[in-house]
């Protein structure tokens, strides 16, 4: 599965790229993204350095969305 941690060198991105590990989550591919500001630095998971991307990057590159489209919960106004 392609998986995208956005935040990914923040204090929440570390923690879930911990808890995917810990929980040895079936990433094919990580896509580390966050800010302009950390565009560039790397974050490791499971002992090998990825290199972070924008946003738009991140965007691009298509992650898998971890919900199968038949169970996605429909939002209204009055769930809000």
């Amino acid at each position: 599965m392609r998986v995208a941690v956005v935040g990914a060198t923040g204090l929440v991105g570390t923690e879930m790229l911990r808890k995917l590990e810990e929980s040895n989550f079936p990433i094919s591919e990580l896509i580390p993204v966050a800010s302009a500001r950390s565009v560039g630095k790397q974050v490791t998971y499971k002992g090998k350095q990825y290199t972070v991307v924008g946003m738009e990057e991140g965007i691009a590159a298509k992650a898998d969305n971890s919900q199968p489209e038949g169970e996605r919960v429909k939002h209204s106004h009055r769930n809000l």
